[in-house]
């Protein structure tokens, strides 16, 4: 005859595993520094370089910004909406409708250092026939000679 050995119960444990927690926040953590970089919103623009106040944004709406490319290509940044390349034609038609509904009329111009002085001068036509009342020019900092000699 078998003996019947009694069951052990064990007590349910009172303390939360956390080790499941930190294994998906790492694993989340790797995801968004690898993703991070890919997030850069806008066209690959090489600035020319100059050395000027910056500009804030003090209303707090995103900034109407058309970039032109090396190959004199526009494109329109705004909204944070990803970039696509229009004609100057359809470029004016839109910046006339997102400026209908804003105050502020200032347009920003990125131009390739490498593209046609023509080009941006188009671009600024445009914007002006759009009805922006202020274009800017934007710039990549220029380095300091102090700046220049850490290399």
């Amino acid at each position: 005859m078998s003996q019947a050995h009694p069951r052990i119960r064990r007590k349910p444990m009172s303390q939360i595993n956390v080790v499941p927690y930190i294994d998906v926040m790492l694993v989340l953590l790797v995801i968004f520094m690898i993703t991070a970089p890919l997030l850069q919103q806008g066209v690959e623009v090489n600035l020319p370089k100059a050395s000027a106040k910056a500009v804030s944004n003090e209303d707090g709406k995103d900034k109407i910004v058309i970039s032109v490319t090396q190959n004199g290509k526009y494109f329109l940044d705004s909204d944070g909406k990803k970039a696509l390349p229009m004609s100057a034609s359809a470029l004016t038609n839109r910046v006339a409708e997102l400026l209908a509904e804003r105050e502020d009329k200032r347009v920003y111009v990125r131009g390739d250092t490498s593209v046609d002085y023509g080009r941006v001068v188009a671009a600024m036509v445009a914007l002006q026939t759009a009805g922006a009342s202020s274009i800017g020019l934007i710039t990549e900092p220029q380095k300091t000679p102090a700046e220049n000699s850490k290399k």
